[in-house]
């Protein structure tokens, strides 16, 4: 079975719901199966103590779950127009995969959602991306031929799927939503192109 890890980080709930969408979309692909991860918060001052099991939604991610997977789809909230400090904490202990190139040649993607319209949703998806270039992924994101780029008024970009969520309780919108499965098929589908030519 091909698996794509869908690792996020969320705090207020928003970033979580984008993330169970965008698995539904990898799960629509035949022969591709989502493994839905998040990371423990951090704390400014050294490591939060976490409990090794979180008591509700997604286990605690592993390097093991990336090297492990065919693919990566990584989602944040947007903080001042960059990744959440968990995520980056998470990914910046990742050099000993950079170091054998575990990840090399595995699709990516990346996934954000920010509380004000204007809140940075394009930067702290591209500077998703980075990390992921340096790890010689294949980056993704959503062409124009997805109807949904061209009406949404809320979420929605050609470097991943975003949301505007200004009310913590509004779900995801049609545009929002059908972009998020969208990435989801478009990885998994991926993942099932390149690990048939290896």
């Amino acid at each position: 079975m091909i698996e794509v890890m869908v690792l996020y980080y969320s705090q207020g709930g928003s970033t979580a719901e984008m993330a169970r969408t965008i698995a539904r979309g990898v799960e629509e692909v035949e022969g591709v199966q989502a493994r839905l991860r998040t990371v423990p918060a951090i704390s400014t001052v050294c490591d939060a103590t976490e409990p090794v099991v979180p008591e509700a939604g997604a286990p605690y991610a592993l390097h093991s779950d990336l090297e492990e997977c065919d693919g990566l789809i990584l989602g944040s909230p947007t903080h001042f127009g960059n990744m959440a400090a968990a995520l980056k904490h998470f990914i910046d202990g990742s050099g000993s995969m950079w170091m054998s190139g575990a990840l090399i040649d595995k699709p990516a993607a990346v996934f954000t959602s920010t509380a004000s319209i204007h809140g940075g949703q394009e930067s702290t998806l591209l500077s998703m991306l980075l990390p992921l270039l340096h790890h010689g992924m294949i980056l993704m994101g959503l062409p124009y031929s997805e109807a949904s780029l061209h009406k949404t008024t809320t979420g929605g970009t050609p470097y991943g799927a975003s949301r505007l969520n200004s009310d913590n309780n509004a779900p995801l919108d049609e545009d929002e939503k059908s972009l998020c499965l969208a990435l989801g098929r478009r990885v998994a589908e991926s993942a099932i192109k390149l690990k048939s030519t290896t």
